[in-house]
């Protein structure tokens, strides 16, 4: 099956993945087995998945995708800022700035491509409101960057 139709499991409910499973003839019990995998351990493959069977991983291999992608970019400034930059289905890039401050670390992720505020600063109200992301696409941003492991904020 081709990557852009196999079934997104990053930003689904424990009852999609639930509904999903069952649908597909697997066991419902794995929902909370994914969510796990995906949330607590943040793995990025479906082979790190060990208590789920050999079968059942083949199965997610050809059907679904984690829905996980990693920055295509990253600048980092001399204060410990860095900002990331994602693709999304769009084609346009978004940004998620994570920001250290002392005892604090802060990050501001995307949730929708450009802005409908206009304000003159910042670049991506400049570009204009382009489209909503993905649950997927929002989530992937806290995933996908090492430093979300030590948010405070």
């Amino acid at each position: 099956m081709e990557a852009e139709n196999r079934f997104v499991l990053l930003g689904k409910t424990q009852a999609e993945l639930k509904t999903w499973l069952q649908e597909n003839a697997m066991p419902g019990f794995m929902a909370s087995q994914l969510m796990d995998w995906i949330y607590k351990k943040r793995v990025r493959s479906f082979d790190e998945m060990t208590n789920i069977s050999l079968k059942h991983r083949e199965f997610l291999k050809e059907n679904a995708t984690l829905g996980l992608a990693a920055p295509m970019a990253c600048a980092c400034s001399k204060d410990g800022t860095k900002k990331y930059l994602f693709a999304t289905s769009t084609g346009i890039g978004i940004e998620a700035v994570y920001i250290p401050d002392h005892d604090r670390a802060t990050l501001c992720v995307s949730s929708q491509v450009g802005c409908k505020m206009h304000c003159a600063f910042c670049m991506t109200g400049r570009m204009g409101y382009k489209a909503s992301l993905a649950a997927h696409e929002i989530l992937n941003q806290v995933l996908s960057i090492e430093d979300s492991l030590s948010l405070t904020n």
